[in-house]
């Protein structure tokens, strides 16, 4: 019962699918994202897409490049712009690791989700990953295969 009332306002906005597939995650970290009202309502009705962005670091902060999330019709003069940098929140400590982190070689970071919180806050998991090689995708993609093969025979011979 207290876990029901506490995840009632969980909900994903959106997920970066091909994150996984494209690179390699070593961590993930949630963080809070800065938003205007109108973003927020436009998230809230689910019209946005974090699949072509990034988040690097600037001038000692953290950046959200190329969200998308949709205008709000509503908004009028008070919209926003769709795919505008969006800051984002981390404490000192874990801005540091970050830039430690991106700072080696062939390491980015990568949204992975975009979800409102259990309080219905909307925060961002991002994963400091490195990019796969067409061979380690071929593998990922035949483990995929296998496992869903090997799930199908079990199914079957039970």
């Amino acid at each position: 019962m207290a876990q029901d009332a506490e995840n009632k306002n969980y909900k994903v906005i959106a997920e970066n699918r091909r994150a996984r597939f494209d690179f390699a995650i070593e961590s993930d970290l949630e963080c809070g994202i800065v938003l205007t009202g109108s973003e927020v309502k436009s998230l809230r009705t689910g019209q946005s897409n974090i699949a072509e962005s990034y988040a690097t670091v600037e001038d000692g902060e953290l950046w959200l490049i190329n969200g998308h999330i949709a205008a709000l019709n509503q908004a009028g003069v008070f919209g926003h712009e769709e795919r505008r940098k969006r800051k984002l929140l981390v404490s000192r400590r874990e801005l540091a690791r970050l830039w430690q982190a991106i700072g080696r070689e062939g390491m980015t970071l990568v949204p992975l989700v975009m979800y409102f919180n259990h309080r219905g806050l909307v925060k961002l998991k991002i994963g400091v990953a490195k990019g796969k090689k067409t061979a380690d995708k071929r593998e990922t993609s035949a483990k995929r295969d296998w496992n869903r093969q090997k799930q199908r025979l079990l199914k079957q011979n039970g």
